[in-house]
């Protein structure tokens, strides 16, 4: 939710201030790029050299800059500008005050009044601060104005009391805000199940059964719809890729029985469910339990089926909108339709291999999307990325039809 934004961190002058080296971190973590801009009082909690390393940019402390003799400015105004979300933390009684009142004398303030993007303050205070009336009033006026307050915290407070004022935990910051920011998006309160990668199945300790696939194309619908407010599962068979994301839980497994296990125990609760994994059609039907030595002569393997985990969502189907994916090296179409209402599906993905630059393992697919009243729509050659946006448009325009 966080990845690409450009995020301007304002720390004021309270002791909550040592909490924005960690608050800092996982911003950055999160995919954010970070600017901070400080009191002069709230180097005196923080160093701004700490603050300057974590975030890869200098640490603006006011309007001129002395260096070598000679002199520079500020802009608040491009700072204001450059920012997609400003973070005003810790917010302390003083500052928020100044904010509420237009009061400017101190290069934080000047870019909050220069700010043009969404304006998100963490107060930190005493318990008695806290709930003082005038501090009500400031939190009353800034939200009035169009600012989210990231309410404070129950806790020890610096004066040995106990209550609420502490500055909310960094991680409970980031949540916050990516919670916020998910609101109102087209899939906010969705939840979706997603199935990626290949299935390893065992023929003896060392040895496998497998394909193709990395898992990408799953991966990046992931990440699409996580960025899009779903609440994303993410079941996921052998691969090197990873994934973190506060809206995607992955659930990592080896088999086509253990994904078919992992799926059935969460589709009851979904919205939507797309299976992209490369699911193993057989597995061999004896595992040995030490490694198979070779021998002369051939090796002959007796196979059974898997569960067939696409046509079990489609039977147990309620409420879900489900997608499947079609691999196909011949009669692509006529067998995607056939598979579509086989298996109860809502809408079919399809590839065909005899197009260049799709199928496994590359940076580009070609797809063909197929809805279960049969209305077909067949995209140009994309990155992977762009393919998971063509998908999730096209679910996103039937589910809220």
């Amino acid at each position: 939710m966080l990845g690409g934004k450009k995020i301007l961190l304002g720390i004021s002058g309270g002791i909550a201030a040592y909490k924005t080296t960690f608050l800092v971190r996982l911003l950055i973590k999160a995919g954010a790029q970070v600017k901070v801009v400080m009191t002069q009082s709230a180097s005196s909690f923080v160093s701004p050299l700490t603050l300057s390393t974590l975030s890869k940019n200098p640490v603006l402390l006011d309007f001129v800059n002395e260096e070598d003799g000679s002199l520079s400015w500020n802009n608040h105004v491009e700072l204001g500008l450059w920012a997609d979300i400003m973070l005003v933390a810790p917010a302390t009684a003083n500052t928020l005050s100044k904010m509420a009142n237009g009061v400017c004398d101190n290069l934080l303030l000047a870019t909050y009044l220069s700010a043009k993007c969404p304006v998100y303050f963490a107060p930190a205070m005493d318990l008695d601060m806290y709930k003082h009336p005038s501090t009500k009033n400031s939190i009353t006026k800034l939200e009035s104005y169009g600012n989210v307050m990231i309410p404070a915290e129950s806790g020890e407070l610096a004066s040995g009391l106990h209550g609420e004022g502490r500055m909310a935990e960094p991680e409970n910051i980031i949540k916050f805000i990516e919670k916020h920011l998910a609101e109102g998006l087209p899939l906010s309160g969705k939840k979706v199940l997603i199935t990626a990668g290949p299935t390893h199945e065992a023929i003896d300790p060392v040895r496998f059964l497998g394909n193709k696939s990395t898992g990408a194309m799953g991966f990046e619908l992931a990440k699409k719809a996580a960025n899009l407010g779903a609440q994303v599962i993410l079941v996921s068979g052998p691969t090197h890729l990873s994934i973190e994301h506060s809206g995607i839980t992955l659930v990592r497994v080896t088999s086509a029985r253990e994904m078919y296990e992992a799926c059935h125990k969460v589709y009851p609760d979904m919205d939507v469910a797309i299976c992209a994994a490369a699911v193993a059609d057989y597995r061999p039907k004896h595992v040995a339990s030490e490694k198979i030595k070779k021998k002369e002569g051939n090796m002959h393997l007796e196979l059974e089926r898997n569960p067939d985990i696409l046509l079990s969502l489609g039977e147990s189907k309620k409420h879900q909108f489900l997608v499947g994916f079609a691999l196909e090296t011949q009669n692509e179409l006529e067998n995607a339709k056939d598979k579509l209402q086989r298996k109860h599906l809502d809408a079919i993905v399809l590839n065909s291999l005899k197009d260049d630059g799709a199928g496994f393992g590359g940076t580009t697919n070609k797809i063909t999307f197929i809805d279960k009243n049969l209305e077909i729509k067949t995209f140009g050659l994309k990155t992977k990325p762009e393919v998971a946006s063509d998908i999730w448009d096209e679910i996103i325009s039937r589910i809220h039809a």
